[in-house]
């Protein structure tokens, strides 16, 4: 036991510490210093929250699409209202400096204002007269209980991507968030709880695998969603889809940024460090290779050079901070040992983040920006995801080449191309093989009307999250047809007919 306070799980409406006595000790990134415990959930902790979400459906799935949109709407004025404070949470757990950590919370309030209007997404179809009088009709019903297990790196916004749909869909959903970063799911379970959402609906189990193999096996869980690395997200797409289960299980990302003669290099240059060194690279959408075609390469080096190094690291709380800290100390020491890889492969590093020192924190867990030039495939700087501030740049000389590039790597999450020919940016966006792409956007994630997902191994499913996609997955459909009035008289064994 110790002095430190303890982060519980959401089950029931309230939180509730479970029945496991296994903890473990969340760091601070910026300092290195403990600050807090969670809760690591055993099966039976699971099983229990999963009895209360679906003692909660029973209820819930029945209630009143108008019923459920009050609720909708309160969440997201009480989002709205508490975005100061939930930002604060994100910036002490992950690091990332606070105006990063509201833009998270921005983009996930997009999701929520979709499912505000979800009585427009969750229209059926109707068609009088199929047959002589026979009328058939759609409907969108939900699933039950369902789950998201979320990543470290948006504790905030991936949640929002998952939870205000499926339960604006009728269903209970349980919040399995990482053990990194897990307080922000509890604030979001209190704020759920103050919009009137029925206890159960919304839950929250913390822990590790033993928390997420539970979830993906348990046979009442009926779906699940999920973001993280391709390694984990295979097996979260084939452990649920051997029980039975509807998944979706977003993975990894190798994000190019291909920059053609004619583009506006100083846009691109500022695009790339702002895409490669926001959050210290970990995010998901990061770009993480610089694609340079022609003879483009020395001169966007050096603007991307010239940029990266007036970039202030620091705490996400000190004003003036770009860059935070990485999530742990193991993770910086894995993300900075692809530098030394990198020189003993041939390539060439502009920009040595290694040396970065944050006064009055020499414990945190701190990478400056990291330029590395002359990158090629086979380096393990370029094949590896490397979820950090280190940006590669590759040189070819054609747009083909650069499509043989990018379309040759395992991923295909997002893409970006810099350019002032339309024609280069339409072929660009027909044939890269990338379920996301930019055009002059260096991180194109698309607005809550639209899917977000990736191709090949960045995605393990059919469908991609929020958007129609979101809806469809959360519900299954129904047709009913119809016969009022007389029926027809006399038996007929043959197939029916439509007439």
């Amino acid at each position: 036991m110790t002095d430190l306070p303890l982060i519980t799980h959401w089950v029931d409406g309230a939180p509730w510490e479970g029945t496991s006595q296994r903890r473990l000790t969340i760091i601070e990134p910026s300092s290195g210093a403990p600050q807090a415990e969670v809760s690591l959930a055993s099966d039976d902790d699971v099983a229990s929250a999963v009895a209360s979400a679906s003692r909660a459906f029973a209820s819930w799935g029945k209630v009143s699409l108008a019923k459920r949109t009050a609720v909708l709407f309160a969440f997201r004025e009480l989002l709205a209202a508490n975005r100061d404070p939930l930002a604060a949470i994100v910036t002490r757990e992950h690091g990332k400096t606070l105006d990063d950590a509201r833009g998270e919370l921005d983009r996930g309030l997009e999701v929520v204002e979709l499912a505000c209007g979800l009585g427009q997404l969750l229209k059926g179809d109707y068609s009088e007269g199929v047959s002589t009088g026979i009328d058939t009709h759609s409907v969108r019903a939900p699933l039950g209980v369902v789950a998201g297990i979320t990543p470290f790196n948006f504790p905030v916004m991936v949640p929002l991507w998952m939870h205000p749909l499926a339960i604006a869909c009728g269903n209970a959903f349980i919040l399995k968030p990482s053990e990194k970063d897990p307080s922000a799911a509890l604030f979001l379970a209190d704020l759920w709880s103050r919009a009137g959402l029925p206890a159960g609906v919304f839950s929250v189990v913390q822990g590790d695998r033993v928390a997420v193999d539970a979830l993906l096996t348990h046979p009442d869980v009926r779906a699940v969603s999920f973001v993280g690395s391709t390694p984990i997200a295979r097996h979260v797409y084939e452990t649920s889809a051997r029980h039975g289960k509807r998944v979706q299980a977003l993975g990894g990302a190798k994000n190019h940024m291909v920059v053609l003669p004619d583009a506006d290099l100083d846009a691109a240059a500022d695009a790339a460090v702002s895409a490669g060194f926001g959050s210290a690279g970990q995010r998901c959408m990061a770009v993480s290779v610089v694609v340079a075609v022609g003879g483009v390469g020395d001169d966007l080096v050096e603007r991307i050079r010239s940029r990266a190094v007036s970039l202030t690291v620091g705490p996400g709380t000190t004003a003036g901070s770009d860059m935070g800290p990485l999530i742990t100390r193991e993770h910086r020491d894995r993300v900075a040992s692809y530098l030394d890889s990198a020189m003993a492969d041939g390539a060439d590093v502009v920009l040595d983040g290694r040396g970065v020192a944050v006064e009055g924190s020499p414990e945190g867990n701190w990478l400056g920006p990291c330029l590395v030039d002359q990158v090629k495939a086979g380096m393990a700087v370029y094949d590896d995801e490397v979820f950090g501030p280190v940006l590669s740049v590759v040189r070819v000389g054609s747009l083909d080449e650069a499509l043989e590039l990018v379309n040759a790597g395992p991923y295909g999450n997002g893409t970006a191309i810099f350019t002032a020919d339309g024609a280069s940016a339409r072929r660009y966006s027909a044939e890269v093989e990338v379920g996301m792409v930019g055009v002059n956007v260096s991180i194109p994630v698309p607005v809550a009307a639209y899917p977000f997902g990736g191709w090949k191994d960045s995605l393990f499913g059919d469908t991609h999250v929020y958007g129609t996609d979101g809806v469809r997955f959360y519900t299954r459909g129904r047709v009913v047809t119809s016969r009022w009035g007389a029926p027809k008289v006399g038996h007929d064994l043959t197939f029916p007919g439509n007439a």
